[in-house]
C-alpha cells in the first residue's frame, strides 16, 4: 500500500509495510528520483533502521547477561505493526510502540514514530523514539535511502558524482564477510570534495565514514542539471551503498554502526548505541532536496 503527500513542488509516496520513502517525484520536471525497488536487485527503496545499524556479530548482543538476537538493521523495516498515526496534505507520520514481539528481541519499552514532511523543494525525515520505560533505553538508528542513478535514460551511471560540502580526507572502515567492521581502513577521496560513481566502487560492499567533514552530500550529474542532496546534520555516520548492478546509490545517515569484528556484544558499550534516560525523548532527521 501506498501513502502520498504533495505540495506545489513535490509529491511523495510511502510504502507499507515499514513506512519506506518509495517515490519523490517534481512536479515541475515529472521527473522521479527515488530508486524503483526492483526486485531482481534490491527489492527496498529507503528502510528504516531501529534499533541497529547494520549487522550484530552471529545476529547477537548481550544485555544484563540475557542475550538475544536481532537480523541486521534491526526489526523496524518491513514491519507491518508501523502504522499510519497522521496524515495532512504535506506530511505523513508513522509509528510503533514496544510489544510482546519486540520485547522477544529487544528487552526495553519505547515509542518509535517517523514523520516525513514537504517544505518546498525538501523532504524532511524525523525520526522521534520515547523512552516508555523505567530504566535506560540503548539504541540506534539510521536511514538508507536509494536514489535513482541514473536519472536520465541518456545517461550512464559513470556520468554521476557524489559532491561533499567541505573537502574531505575520511577514510572507509573495510568489512568483514560476516559484516562486523574491522579495523583496516582504505582511502577513498583522489577529489577531496567528489566521488565519482562506478559500479565498481561498490564489490566490497558499503563506503563507511566515521568522521566526514561535510553534514550535506548532492548527487550530481556531468551531463545535466538536475540534483538531489541529502543534509544530515544530526548524524555523525554516513553510509554510502548500492549493488554493483543497481542503478542507484544510497546515501545513508547513521547514529550507529555495524559490530566490529572483536565486539563482546555488549550491548551498553556497542559503538555507536544511544542512552536515553526513561521519559525522555529523542528526535534526529535529515532532509533531502531536490536541485532543478
Amino acid at each position: 500500500m501506498l501513502h502520498f503527500a504533495r505540495n506545489s513542488e513535490l509529491e511523495i509516496a510511502v510504502r507499507q509495510p515499514g513506512a519506506e520513502l518509495s517515490s519523490i517525484k517534481s512536479l515541475k520536471s515529472g521527473i522521479e528520483y527515488m530508486w524503483s525497488g526492483d526486485p531482481a536487485v534490491w527489492n527496498s527503496t529507503a528502510p528504516i533502521l531501529f534499533p541497529i545499524v547494520g549487522g550484530l556479530k552471529d545476529n547477537t548482543y548481550l544485555f544484563k547477561g540475557e542475550k538475544y538476537h536481532l537480523a541486521k538493521h534491526g526489526f523496524i523495516r518491513d514491519n507491518p505493526q508501523l502504522l499510519l498515526t497522521a496524515i495532512t496534505a504535506d506530511s505523513l507520520t508513522f509509528g510503533m510502540g514496544s510489544n510482546k514481539d519486540t520485547h522477544k528481541v529487544y528487552p526495553f519499552d519505547f515509542d518509535f514514530s517517523i514523520q516525513f514532511l514537504l517544505e518546498g523543494t525538501k523532504v524532511k525525515v524525523i525520526h522521534q523514539v520515547t523512552n516508555t520505560g523505567n530504566g535506560p533505553l540503548y539504541f540506534s538508528l539510521g536511514g538508507h535511502p536509494g536514489f535513482k542513478c541514473p536519472i536520465h535514460p541518456d545517461e550512464e551511471y559513470e556520468d554521476y558524482y557524489l559532491e561533499f560540502e567541505k573537502p574531505e580526507n575520511s577514510v572507509t572502515w573495510l568489512l568483514h564477510e560476516d559484516g562486523t567492521v574491522l579495523d583496516e581502513t582504505a582511502p577513498v577521496f583522489d577529489n577531496p570534495t567528489r566521488i565519482p560513481l562506478t559500479h565498481e566502487l561498490f564489490a566490497k560492499d558499503a563506503l563507511i565514514f566515521k568522521d566526514l567533514k561535510s553534514k550535506k552530500i548532492t548527487l550530481r550529474s556531468t551531463k545535466s542539471k538536475q540534483a538531489l542532496s541529502v543534509s544530515f546534520d544530526d548524524f555523525p555516520y554516513m553510509g554510502i551503498w548500492a549493488k554493483p548492478n543497481g542503478d542507484y546509490v544510497c546515501i545513508e545517515p547513521w547514529l550507529g554502526v555495524a559490530d566490529r569484528w572483536n565486539t563482546d556484544q555488549d550491548f551498553t558499550k556497542k559503538e555507536g548505541v544511544l542512552k536515553l534516560a526513561a521519559g525522555e525523548v529523542f528526535e534526529a532527521e535529515y532532509v533531502v532536496e531536490i536541485h532543478e
